[in-house]
Parts: C-alpha cells; sequence; structure tokens
C-alpha cells in the first residue's frame, strides 16, 4: 500500500463516486510516490493508495493511458498524468475507506 504525503491545506473534494486531493510536495517525495505506483503496476497489483482519513483500491486494466505535455513560454510547464480505467467487469466506483 503506498501512504501519500499530508496535504498542505484542506484541498480534498469527496463524494460518493468521486475523490481528489491536491498535495504538495518536494520533487524527493513525488519521485518515491511514483515509484511506489509503478511497482504496483510493474506486478500488476491492484493500485492502493490511501492518506490522512482515506483510502483507496482499485483493480485497473492493463493498458493505461500516459499522457505528457510540456507548455513553454513565460510560466513553462511539464504535466504528467496518468489514467487508469476499471478492470474488465468491474464497473463500481473504487473503494474509498
Amino acid at each position: 500500500m503506498t501512504e501519500t504525503p499530508t496535504p498542505d491545506d484542506d484541498s480534498t473534494i469527496r463524494t460518493d463516486d468521486y475523490f481528489q486531493q491536491e498535495y504538495h510536495v518536494s520533487a524527493a517525495e513525488a519521485g518515491e510516490f511514483l515509484i511506489a505506483v509503478g511497482e504496483c503496476l510493474q506486478a500488476g497489483d491492484d493500485v492502493s493508495l490511501s492518506g490522512d482519513g482515506w483510502e483507496l483500491e482499485f483493480a485497473y486494466r492493463d493498458a493505461v493511458e500516459l499522457e505528457v505535455e510540456h507548455v513553454g513560454g513565460d510560466d513553462p510547464e511539464l504535466e504528467i498524468e496518468l489514467e487508469l480505467s476499471a478492470a474488465d467487469g468491474d464497473d463500481s466506483p473504487p473503494t474509498l475507506g
């Protein structure tokens, strides 16, 4: 199970079928988190994340969507997004404990 860092502020959005939490962490902490998620993906394990007061279990399809976006200009930004779809036959939302 991958434990996420504590958020800097109360930025949690949570409903019956939606969860969002934003974190501002060091590059090293983000790297550790990504490595842990990557190890789950490499092993074919379900993704299991937890934080302060929440836990998320998610069984995903083998094929994933990976998007890399770079914006240049005065305020350059690199965005990396990983999207996992629910495993076949699992139409229910992830479990939030």
